[in-house]
């Protein structure tokens, strides 16, 4: 059960309007890498996970994400402005200068729709736990470049916010995988000759202490209803 808070998460506001970043800002609402594609990821991917505590951890992150989006959704709102001014977005999406009124669209920068497509769940905990890390990783690239092509205070403070919240996000998911190691694909590796081989392509090579052959663990090989999630 979802309950809706009037108070957001945290305060949003801006020196000016700029639909131009506003156009750029959109990438966070609707793209790949976006607060919509980890909330609907981590929500989706929490059905399956039958560690009390790890679920909650999908399912708390998840419910924070919406509750980003909706500040990422309000700062466009905002830095859109009140004048229908197609002229003002040179480039990047115009859909909602000429369909939405103005307000957000579920949409990237480039005003591709927001797709499913983004969202990532395999069933497997250990695997799902990785995609979160590279995902938290990636929106955090995202928010960086966002952050340096703004001189708006406002706007810098609650992207460094968001920065922030998805370095805690990452943090708590690795500490999750941690605690898996050796369950679920973690464990499913093969121990032939050839899983213990490093072909070292490059010639010449530059390394003087490059990587060395793995290790990989036995395989597992259970049934996945048996495996601890």
């Amino acid at each position: 059960m979802f309950n809706h808070d009037k108070k957001m998460m945290r305060e949003v506001k801006i020196e000016a309007p700029n639909p131009q970043y506003a156009a750029l800002l959109q990438e966070q609402l609707g793209g790949p890498n976006g607060e919509l594609k980890a909330a609907m990821q981590y929500l989706s991917q929490s059905f399956r996970v039958k560690d009390p505590d790890i679920k909650d951890l999908f399912l708390d992150i998840g419910a924070e994400e919406l509750s980003h989006m909706e500040m990422v959704a309000q700062t466009i709102t905002l830095l859109n402005g009140h004048d229908l001014k197609v002229e003002q977005v040179t480039s990047g999406v115009v859909q909602n200068q000429v369909l939405g009124g103005l307000a957000p669209m579920l949409t990237n920068a480039s005003g591709e729709p927001w797709t499913a497509n983004y969202v990532n769940v395999t069933g497997d905990l250990a695997a799902d736990l990785l995609s979160n890390i590279a995902a938290e990783q990636r929106a955090k690239v995202v928010y960086e470049y966002l952050y340096r092509q703004i001189k708006d205070k406002y706007v810098r403070e609650t992207i460094d916010f968001l920065l922030n919240r998805e370095e805690a996000h990452n943090a708590m998911f690795r500490e999750a995988l941690n605690r898996i190691q050796d369950t679920a694909s973690n464990r499913d590796f093969g121990v032939t000759p050839d899983s213990k081989l490093y072909f070292n392509l490059s010639n010449p090579s530059p390394r003087s202490n490059g990587f060395e052959a793995p290790n990989p663990t036995p395989p597992s090989f259970q049934d996945p209803g048996q495996q601890p999630h």
